[in-house]
């Protein structure tokens, strides 16, 4: 066994700082000890499940089976999306289309031109890496957007007033929109290394690969995250602007913000 890797009784030792974070929500009446609990079991579960199901896929499957595991988290990526820009029109299709076509054209490229290799045990990973980052970058977007089409709704009818498209009155809040979505990733590629060593090269370094090499890998997960986050989010706000207006460029009405619990 690699000794880098946590045996079984180790990853139940681990348990203990969920135990340490349930007396401490508990000890400051947080009311977050049952979520703490929840989360710490349904994450050891889903887990212990994607694991043997990984298992059956890298040995029987091989590519087919990869793409059919990368629609899925798709789809549930989107839904997730979705769920955080409730009241935007077609939140659901616009997220979906948006993480699809920021993981298709990202692990499209990486695959066309030989950058990672073919086998599931490479594109899984991989890929649920380009659709995390996509999913993040797309409910940015289609959160800010929705908020801005609720707050700036008088701006926006003015320009419209005025024989300004749809495009053109949205254009100011859909240019702030992608630039607040694009930061995480950008300050995320230019402090790599500086802050902390991301998930890719750690594992590549436990696994005990060389420094240089697990670099090299690196590298390849931050450019490609970035594009997936560019792709999507372009694709989120336009498909989203669509979305908010009418034919006859008019700004669609939106459900009222649901009210917080007191």
């Amino acid at each position: 066994m690699n000794p880098a890797v946590p045996t079984w009784p180790g990853v139940a030792a681990s348990a203990a700082l969920v135990l340490l974070a349930i007396a401490v929500a508990w000890y400051r009446r947080l009311h977050l000890a049952r979520e703490i609990t929840v989360a710490a079991i349904r994450a050891g579960l889903q887990l212990t499940a994607v694991g043997a199901v990984l298992v059956f896929v890298f040995q029987h499957t091989g590519l087919a089976g990869a793409a059919g595991w990368l629609a899925l988290m798709v789809l549930v990526a989107g839904q997730v999306a979705a769920r955080r820009a409730r009241g935007l029109p077609h939140a659901l299709p616009v997220a979906t289309a948006a993480i699809t076509s920021g993981t298709a054209a990202t692990m499209g490229s990486l695959l066309a031109l030989g950058v990672i290799a073919t086998q599931s045990r490479v594109v899984i990973p991989v890929g649920g890496m380009v659709v995390s980052g996509a999913m993040q970058a797309t409910a940015l977007v289609l959160i800010r957007l929705r908020d801005e089409a609720r707050t700036a709704r008088p701006a926006i009818e003015a320009r419209l007033a005025l024989g300004l498209s749809a495009a053109d009155a949205f254009a100011p809040h859909m240019r702030s929109t992608l630039r607040t979505a694009l930061i995480p990733a950008i300050d995320s590629t230019k402090t790599v290394g500086l802050i902390s060593l991301p998930g890719a090269m750690t594992g590549l370094i436990l696994a005990g690969v060389t420094p240089l090499t697990a670099i090299r890998y690196q590298i390849v997960v931050m450019y490609m995250l970035l594009a997936a986050a560019a792709l999507a989010s372009l694709t989120a706000a336009r498909l989203a602007e669509h979305a908010l207006f009418d034919p006859a460029h008019r700004l669609r009405p939106l459900a009222p913000e649901p009210s917080k619990p007191r």
